[in-house]
């Protein structure tokens, strides 16, 4: 069997939510052992978090499904960090991890005795990767937040809707999700650096500046070209980067990029190619000048067959064309389960169920979910016997003083 990519590597965690403990878990993915520490007899909060507005989160076993998510391929110990012994048993851990992650606040750290300066005494070539809201400077560096204020306050809000609509949310978790991936890229690039060079190092990321990256072209668009980025209004955007309902009522969507070349297979896919030299539509100026016209032309066109019908058409053109799957959709994607991108993992409340599979490939290793997050708890006689060195004796003692 092909060795996983991070094999050897320890992560700890003092996480909660998902933005930072995601990260873990695709590091968790890659084949890092990663050690969940949660609070005992209470856990991340995200284990009881059933609903999220109108959104239930409930399967079966009375699992959090964002728990899921967030902290698959992880380990679970319990410790209480308020004590003077759960501390030091954690300190026995980080002595033995290359990477330390959370994304408590500053003042929560501080209480717990567990901010860089502290664990680095420890262990000097530790990775500490902390994630915020905001960021470590600026008047909302101790502010919380969540998914949505990295959504309003990068500009992402704007970048989708047409013109006039109110500032639109993605559902669910997207500014949250790109944090995680920025966690598990700064923790990599800290692991890289310390093999070349042997240091160890502090690294962060927010939830806004993660947010701000992926809305990175809206962005930098003001502050060099001076305008703000219209939002897409369908009906006169440019005809040949836009998407078209089909009779079966199905979107698909089609990007068709330099369009001089493309116009006339276009036509000519489309049944119509009288359009191609049209005196209307002839030039790529004179197609943007009369989109409206041409958008509501296509959109005749479209309606006159099923969404598949075109998607079987259009490569044989060789143009630029996929359907808008609904979420539900891809996960019937033939593309999408030809290429592992949803794969099978065996849950222990659910059976047998569908789970987002790693989008890398790699030719000499294997990456991906193999198994669901663990029960509260679930590692810590596995762990603070094989790792910390406790005796099974000693482990018992812990519990029952309640320090674990």
């Amino acid at each position: 069997m092909k060795p996983r990519p991070l094999e050897g590597i320890r992560v700890v965690e003092c996480g909660v939510y998902h933005a930072g403990p995601g990260g873990t878990a695709i590091l968790g993915d890659l084949g890092a052992e990663v050690i969940k520490v949660e609070a005992p007899g209470q856990g991340d909060p995200i284990r009881t978090l059933m609903r999220v507005g109108s959104i239930p989160f409930e399967i079966a076993g009375k699992r959090s499904l964002f728990c899921e998510g967030a902290n698959r391929s992880k380990k679970s110990v319990t410790l209480n960090l308020k004590a003077e012994k759960g501390r030091e048993i954690l300190y026995k851990l980080i002595q033995k991890a290359d990477v330390f992650m959370t994304n408590m606040r500053m003042k929560a750290l501080e209480e717990l005795k567990i901010t860089y300066p502290i664990l680095k005494e420890h262990n000097s070539k530790l990775i500490y990767a902390s994630v915020s809201a905001f960021g470590r400077k600026g008047p909302e560096k101790d502010n919380g937040g969540f998914d949505y204020q990295g959504q309003a306050k990068s500009g992402m809000m704007y970048a989708a809707g047409e013109p006039g609509a109110p500032p639109l949310t993605f559902q669910f978790g997207l500014a949250d999700q790109v944090t995680a991936i920025m966690t598990s890229h700064q923790i990599l690039t800290a692991l890289l650096m310390r093999e070349r060079t042997g240091i160890g190092q502090e690294v962060h990321v927010s939830i806004l500046s993660a947010s701000m990256f992926l809305n990175y072209f809206n962005i930098l668009i003001p502050q060099l070209a001076g305008f703000e980025v219209p939002r897409h209004k369908r009906s006169v955007e440019h005809p040949m980067r836009n998407y078209y309902q089909c009779k079966d009522g199905k979107w698909l969507m089609i990007t068709l990029t330099p369009p001089a070349r493309h116009w006339g297979p276009l036509c000519r896919a489309l049944g119509r190619p009288d359009l191609e030299n049209d005196p209307r539509f002839e030039t790529d100026d004179k197609r943007f000048e009369n989109a409206e016209l041409l958008v509501s032309i296509l959109d005749g066109i479209f309606a006159e067959k099923p969404r598949q019908a075109w998607l079987e058409e259009f490569p044989t053109y060789d143009l630029f064309c996929c359907a808008v799957n609904s979420n539900e959709e891809v996960g019937s994607d033939p593309q999408v389960l030809a290429n592992d991108y949803l794969i099978d993992l065996d849950h222990p409340t659910l059976g047998r169920v569908k789970f987002p599979g790693y989008p890398v490939h790699f030719s000499e290793s294997r990456a991906g979910t193999t198994r669901a997050a663990p029960d509260l708890g679930e590692h810590t006689e596995e762990v603070l016997t094989e790792i910390a060195g406790f005796s099974r004796e000693e482990v018992a003692g812990l519990r029952e003083e309640g320090v674990i």
